[in-house]
């Protein structure tokens, strides 16, 4: 009943939103993207012989086309290429965004190779760049030996940062407020690729979202809440994740967090010795001229391993503490750093680190 009403509203949306749409001549070809290089520093308790020291460097291009037509309807196609890790010197590019979009007075549809709403635009506080100390950001990447909570790499709904293939629907916003909806068959299908096997991982995955923005006075608020749903193979649990979050801005003051509660989502049943995955942060931030500082404290607990319904293994529980300035050089480019302090116990190890990180990007 959830998957039809999810599908249904954006048939509708789309169908009625489009009329007799004849288009124009002229595509517009719009070429974006974004590339990072960092270099760190990290200092563990359990280092197992490692380096001290590394690099990594990402590149992602966004190429859209778009039209529109004379009854004001926009639509067009997004593909999202990107460098991807490669070891013993093999180097690959991949895609993580292959949709095709139409946008009017009904509101928004895609239909392809995306992510989640929580994932595109859930708040989980006001440090979302990958540096000045947020919880979203890379540190984790220099983080070795022992694993983290699996929460920590999904601190909105547990699965919404999953790529497959999907439909999302999303409202026009009414008085700053937009709800959306999505719809993914098989968890980890993407492309070309078919799977209609049944009992292989989550099928019939389902999120909707509810995103606010508006100001009251001298005060912003970004808010968010989110709830997802999908069906697991026999005997593992299915997916059900909570995940709500809120900034309130200040002038050049930003202060917020967020919270997210996936229970056993995913775990074998009847398996025991792991808690609950949920996880909560707090963050803020200040704006003085080109730079930014932030500050953001992270707590997370959960099975340490597990990719869609997977056995829960060992019980995890980490705390992240960072912080971070940023500084604008010029439009587009920002330079930046970073301290993380991680303490983080997984299978009953303990593996504290230290990991300074430098951070360089350029947006176009």
């Amino acid at each position: 009943m959830k998957r039809s009403l999810i599908i249904g509203c954006a048939a509708v949306a789309l169908t009625a939103g489009c009329g007799t749409a004849s288009a124009q001549s002229k595509f517009d070809v719009l070429v974006g993207g974004d590339v990072f290089f960092q270099g760190a520093y990290v200092d563990q308790d359990n280092d197992n012989s490692l380096r001290t020291t590394e690099f990594a460097n990402r590149f992602r291009l966004n190429i859209t086309p778009t039209a529109k037509a004379d009854n004001g309807l926009e639509y067009g196609a997004r593909l999202r290429l990107r460098s991807v890790t490669a070891a013993n010197g093999s180097r690959t590019t991949d895609n993580d965004r292959a949709y095709i979009f139409a946008n009017g007075t009904f509101g928004s549809v895609q239909a392809g190779v995306t992510n989640g709403p929580s994932d595109d635009s859930g708040v989980i506080g006001p440090n979302i760049d990958g540096i000045s100390g947020s919880p979203d950001g890379f540190y984790s990447s220099f983080y070795g030996v022992t694993t983290l909570p699996y929460v920590t790499g999904a601190l909105r709904t547990l699965e919404s940062g999953d790529a497959s293939t999907k439909i999302v629907y999303a409202t026009p916003s009414f008085a700053g407020l937009k709800l959306t909806a999505a719809y993914t068959p098989t968890y980890g299908s993407s492309n070309t690729d078919i799977n209609r096997r049944k009992n292989v991982t989550y099928n019939d995955m389902g999120e909707i979202q509810a995103y606010y923005k508006g100001a009251f006075g001298s005060l912003g608020l970004e808010a968010s809440a989110a709830y997802q749903f999908a069906q697991a193979p026999t005997g593992f649990e299915d997916l059900s994740s909570v995940h709500a979050g809120a900034t309130v801005t200040y002038g050049a003051f930003a202060i917020g967090g967020s919270y997210a509660f996936s229970g056993d989502s995913g775990y074998a049943k009847g398996h025991t010795g792991v808690d609950d995955n949920q996880v909560w942060l707090i963050g803020a931030q200040y704006t003085v001229g080109p730079m930014i500082l932030a500050a953001t404290y992270t707590d997370a607990k959960g099975a340490n391993v597990g990719t869609g319904a997977a056995t829960a293994a060992d019980y995890a529980r980490a705390r992240i503490y960072q912080g971070g300035v940023t500084y604008t050089v010029a439009p587009g480019l920002t330079t930046g750093l970073e301290y993380s302090f991680v303490d983080n116990k997984s299978g009953g190890v303990d593996n504290d680190a230290n990991i300074f990180l430098w951070d360089t990007r350029f947006s176009f």
